[in-house]
């Protein structure tokens, strides 16, 4: 069996995610504690005890997801389940971040300063309002690229984020994504949701943002990963740390080519994924991309004891 370590992005995040597991492996409290000193701030009080709203917050998500999906790692780690056991790992936007600090080619403390940056900085990218992203469920990649070049009209409007089959993600000015709505559903949409975000993610819009990352990314030590990270721009494997880098920033700018990271990997023999840390979003997607990859999601201490005994049932 073949398996690759998934990690969630942004709208995993909830309030009280990774505090059983803190509270059950000491391990998985010092990512914790690690991430606030990094930060120089309580976020993990944030994470367990405060406001829906400002945990949501860009500049918060980020990082709070890694410092789940890293505790959930520490916590499998403790059970004698290492990031050795997976074939590859990847993660949808940040959390591409959470695999690169799982596979140790990142810090934590390290991970969760960039992410600070990076969530900041797609957030300053583009003043409020004048961005925007929508959902477009029922067409696949090709049509809702369409759908968004047409809609642009002198404007940015691309495909963001190519979730799975049936979901694709369109990102750019507000005004070019609400037209890019209107045609999507006259294109056979099933709908067109306007997304909660408070930037356009993933489009040349955050040109900016890519020059931070750019400077930051530049500052920081980047090792050769124990597995092999599926990029989110280029749909395949990559292990050395100069092109890791180089990717990290186009990432920001480029769409998350998401069903196509999990196509490749079930191409290389991959036949399970355990998603690691908040929420159960993406096996959702895996299953709508490749039905013959089992899922498993692990963020709490029971998906921890179920997914070491899944595999001590497999070795009998």
């Amino acid at each position: 069996m073949a398996r690759a370590f998934i990690f969630p992005g942004q709208g995993a995040q909830a309030i009280g995610m990774g505090k059983a597991l803190a509270e059950a492996y000491p391990g998985a409290k010092a990512v914790f504690d690690e991430v606030d000193e990094a930060l120089g701030e309580r976020l993990s009080t944030l994470i367990w005890d405060g406001e829906a709203e400002t945990l949501t917050l860009t500049e918060n998500a980020q990082p709070a997801l890694m410092a789940t999906s890293l505790a959930a790692m520490r916590a499998l780690e403790a059970e004698g389940a290492s990031i050795e056991l997976a074939a590859f790992v990847a993660g949808h936007s940040l959390g591409e971040y959470s695999g690169l600090a799982a596979a140790g080619a990142l810090s934590v403390a390290d991970t969760a300063r960039l992410l600070r940056t990076r969530g900041r900085a797609m957030q300053q990218a583009v003043p409020v309002g004048q961005g925007a992203m929508a959902a477009l469920l029922g067409l696949d990649f090709e049509t809702a690229a369409q759908v968004a070049a047409d809609a642009a009209q002198g404007q940015v409007c691309v495909a963001a984020n190519d979730n799975d089959p049936s979901q694709v993600v369109i990102s750019g000015h507000a005004e070019a994504v609400a037209r890019a709505a209107d045609l999507a559903k006259e294109a056979g949409a099933k709908r067109a949701l306007m997304l909660p975000v408070s930037a356009p993610f993933h489009c040349d819009l955050m040109a900016p943002a890519a020059e931070a990352m750019a400077e930051a990314l530049a500052g920081v030590e980047i090792a050769t990963p124990k597995v092999p990270v599926v990029a989110n721009v280029t749909a395949e494997a990559v292990s050395d740390p100069v092109k890791i880098r180089e990717l990290l920033v186009e990432q920001v700018t480029h769409s998350v080519r998401w069903r196509e990271s999990v196509a490749w990997m079930a191409a290389q023999g991959v036949d399970e994924t355990w998603e690691i840390g908040a929420g159960k979003a993406l096996s959702g997607m895996v299953r709508r991309i490749e039905k013959t990859i089992a899922v498993r999601a692990v963020g709490t201490p029971e998906d921890v004891s179920a997914a070491v005994e899944s595999l001590a049932a497999a070795e009998t």
